[in-house]
């Protein structure tokens, strides 16, 4: 049996399976059932903790339809608190490494349980092949991307070590994802395809965003797309540096800093269950 912890970061969940003794094997295979959520335990995702020889601790992390992501910001405070609560860990600062490279985390502790976690993203990858994105190098903002359905939208993107696209939207409550979301996801001026943030601009310090994920779907909460958010939003020059995002599944605060050029990400985790999967 194959031993995991459903966590869950502002409504986005992860099965965290601790891989660090004993190897699972076909990962993408396990990630497609287990977070299946009719036929399986459901998530939004798993994430791996094995060891690491530079940085406290590994973290992989598998989509549910098998592919592997290169970071989550929800799934990596929900990691952190795994270790921390299940003292594999007895700091409150720890490194993690992930395909994204190594993150910093300073974890928020009250009785002996984590309550929230600080999470440096990073700086923000603007240039367009960088991220990867098709075009003339530069960076991506404001530009035309035309459908061919005939929409056109003005996006700009970027990477937060997996790429993004943002979309800024009047009406966030009725605009339709599920249908924009996956041709934007899936068009071919992405060639590792791209997760997708539709932004709604409340205040120069407030924001609402929906999410959809790239091989996940729309999400309640999406960490590295509130990261892409705040960096867009700043480029965009239409709010502050230091912002409150809503997402369907809670709040998250975001800060891009000017002394290091790293955004900041700040949000709860919370453990909901823990169970058995048959291998």
């Amino acid at each position: 049996m194959i031993k995991f912890t459903k966590m869950q970061g502002t409504g986005n969940d992860y099965l965290i399976i601790d891989s660090r003794k004993r190897s699972v094997p076909n990962l993408k295979k396990l990630a497609v059932s287990i977070s299946n959520r009719h036929y399986g335990v459901g998530s939004d995702g798993i994430l791996i903790l094995l060891n690491s020889k530079t940085a406290d601790y590994r973290m992989r992390i598998f989509n549910p339809d098998g592919s592997e992501a290169e970071m989550c910001g929800n799934g990596i405070r929900s990691f952190a608190k795994y270790l921390y609560d299940n003292r594999i860990i007895n700091k409150k600062q720890v490194d993690i490494e992930t395909a994204a490279g190594i993150k910093k985390l300073v974890l928020n502790v009250t009785n002996k349980k984590v309550r929230s976690v600080v999470v440096n993203m990073g700086a923000p990858i603007l240039q367009r092949e960088r991220i990867p994105m098709i075009g003339k190098p530069g960076m991506v903002i404001n530009e035309a991307l035309r459908l061919d359905d005939g929409t056109t939208f003005d996006i700009t993107s970027l990477s937060m070590g997996n790429p993004h696209l943002v979309v800024f939207v009047e009406d966030i409550d009725r605009f339709p994802v599920e249908k924009y979301g996956p041709l934007l996801e899936n068009h071919p001026l992405f060639p590792n395809r791209t997760n997708v943030e539709f932004v709604k601009v409340i205040s120069r310090k407030e924001v609402s965003q929906r999410t959809w994920e790239r091989g996940t779907g729309e999400t309640l909460s999406c960490g590295t797309g509130a990261s892409a958010v705040t960096a867009a939003c700043i480029l965009n020059k239409i709010t502050d540096r230091k912002i409150l995002i809503h997402l369907r599944g809670g709040d998250l605060k975001t800060e891009w800093r000017e002394d290091d050029n790293n955004i900041y990400l700040t949000g709860p985790a919370v453990e909901v269950f823990r169970g058995e999967w048959p291998e």
